[in-house]
């Protein structure tokens, strides 16, 4: 008798499992808010000097606006006004004859800038003059941010294999919302990038926590509907997020309201129920009994875990010492979990790289930020439903060396494409883009597939914390374009279908009991007959 044996038993799909899902989805609705929040908070509007300051009390004060812009400001090559430069004083004669201004001497901007306000209200460079000399520390945010990110899948996975799904998803919760908040009224961008970071930090525990709980209370037939069911929220907060940035276009306000969700989560927490697999595992026999108990009169089952004492769950999971505590070193200890991390680290890299690499190369989409950003999730949706039928068809592994060829397919086709054939290059980049989202949701749900019980959060957060080390480097092969115009593009195919390759060297796992030890990975896995399992004698 296995644990899927028993969930089969207790309806491994029923209205406690649908319930769990949409008290997970709750905060969930704040992840890609966040994610790409700095398209919005960090955005550098139009500005240029403060000119105010050559005020010299004369002709000056009798000039029109335009007329000191034209005496006050150089002009750039492209026509605009320079954003960092301005005239050591007026030069009334530009009003005559402004065709040369190549020799006249110019200083950086004395005393501010002066910003277009017109699409927000305030962002972070507004805030605290992040242009010019500062415009680094403005784009440094977002690294900040996902260097938190990062941090938290290593710490929030340990804890969650340690101390259990839902007290470690409740600590996410709380350091989100208390960071978060604090992010809103920090008084100097120092304190901003260090609130920043720890908002990250929990939004990780969140992000694989809340999966994983979710995926180990399904049976195995309904893993690939639940995982995309869930996957959907990322897809419709991207869509959400223009409409939230343009109704509440000042950054403080904007960077509140995207933490808002997890303040209700707070409150669902308490009916979010523990990993029945992770209490068995870790020897809560009788707290597993507990919550499984919970979801056959929940489901309608009750009279099957009536029968069923604490002391036989036991021997569901054979757990060879149960006051063992699993850390990272397990990943590389035995012969197939190291190959197993390793692979799985290849295949996050590539999976994260490319996603984000096409996301910041997509062109033609127009210069307005909120249908750019509404396009992008919107994009994602079709690949959403396309990806419940092969999954289920042809598996996992084909499902995801599949995506990531196509992936890189766009990639390269895109790279190929003239410059001026927009419509062409929008629709490979849109292309890429749904496929790379494919891709991304087939690696949470395979991963989670092949990692044991034991080792699951460990697994995730290793992985989560590659991911981000492949959305960090994403930027940098794209600056790379300045020494050949085609190297970002040929390295994103190359790591694509290096990545397709490496996946072939998984095992499947559509249709398969999850692991729940070490010894279930280092063993052969046998495909499980799902119809006799499920109507099996316990």
């Amino acid at each position: 008798m296995k644990f899927d044996n028993v969930l089969a038993e207790i309806n491994g799909f029923g209205k406690f499992q649908i319930r769990t899902l949409l008290l997970l989805v709750i905060p969930r609705l704040s992840l890609a808010l966040n994610f790409l929040l700095n398209n919005f908070i960090a955005a550098i509007p139009s500005h240029h000097c403060d000119i105010s300051s050559l005020d010299d009390g004369g002709i000056f004060r009798n000039l029109s606006e335009q007329e000191k812009l034209v005496v006050s400001i150089p002009i750039q090559q492209d026509g605009s006004l320079s954003s960092c430069r301005m005239f050591a004083e007026p030069q009334y004669h530009l009003l005559f004859n402004s065709t040369n201004t190549t020799d006249l001497h110019t200083v950086p901007c004395q005393h501010g800038w002066k910003y277009d306000n017109t699409t927000f209200k305030t962002t972070l460079a507004t805030e605290w003059d992040l242009v010019c000399e500062k415009k680094s520390m403005n784009r440094a945010t977002a690294t900040i941010f996902f260097m938190g990110v990062m941090a938290g899948a290593a710490a929030l996975g340990y804890l969650s294999d340690r101390f259990g799904r839902k007290i470690t998803l409740l600590v996410s919760y709380i350091i989100i919302a208390v960071f978060g908040f604090a992010s809103a009224f920090s008084y100097n961008f120092s304190m901003f990038a260090a609130m920043r970071f720890f908002t990250g930090f929990g939004l990780s525990g969140l992000s694989i926590v809340s999966y994983v709980l979710c995926i180990e209370w399904m049976d195995i037939k309904h893993r690939t509907e639940a995982t995309v069911l869930m996957s959907l929220d990322w897809s419709f907060s991207t869509s959400l997020l223009p409409a939230v940035a343009y109704l509440v276009n000042d950054w403080r306000y904007l960077t509140a309201t995207v933490i808002t969700p997890v303040l209700v989560a707070m409150i669902s927490w308490w009916w979010v129920p523990e990993s029945a697999r992770w209490l068995i595992s870790n020897g809560k026999v009788n707290s597993a009994h507990f919550y499984l108990s919970k979801c056959a009169k929940f489901n309608g089952r009750e009279e099957f875990m009536a029968d069923l004492k604490p002391e036989v769950l036991s021997k569901i999971i054979i757990v060879e010492d149960e006051n063992r505590k699993y850390s990272f070193v397990d990943l590389i200890r035995t012969p197939n979990m190291r190959q197993l991390a390793l692979l799985t680290g290849i295949l996050w890299f590539a999976v994260a790289c490319t996603y984000y690499g096409i996301s910041l190369n997509i062109e033609g989409f127009g210069r307005n930020i909120y249908l750019t950003q509404f396009i992008y999730g919107i994009s994602e949706v079709p690949a959403k439903l396309f990806i419940i039928f092969f999954l289920n068809k042809i598996g996992r592994r084909l499902t995801q060396s599949g995506a990531l060829f196509l992936t890189g397919l766009c990639i390269f086709c895109s790279m190929l494409t003239p410059r001026d054939q927009g419509t062409a290059r929008t629709a490979l980049g849109a292309l890429g883009k749904m496929f790379g989202e494919a891709a991304f949701t087939t690696v949470y749900l395979y991963t989670v597939e092949l990692y044991p019980t034991v080792m699951r959060q460990n697994g995730l957060g290793y992985c989560s914390f590659i991911a981000r080390t492949g959305v960090a480097v994403s930027p940098l092969i794209m600056i790379l374009e300045d020494t050949w115009s085609y190297l970002p593009g040929t390295l994103f195919t190359l790591l694509a279908l290096s990545a397709t390759l490496t996946t072939f060297f998984l095992p499947e796992t559509a249709n398969i009991r999850l692991p729940e030890t070490i010894e279930d990975v280092e063993q052969t896995r046998r495909r499980s007959n799902r119809t006799s399992d499920e109507k099996s004698t316990l």
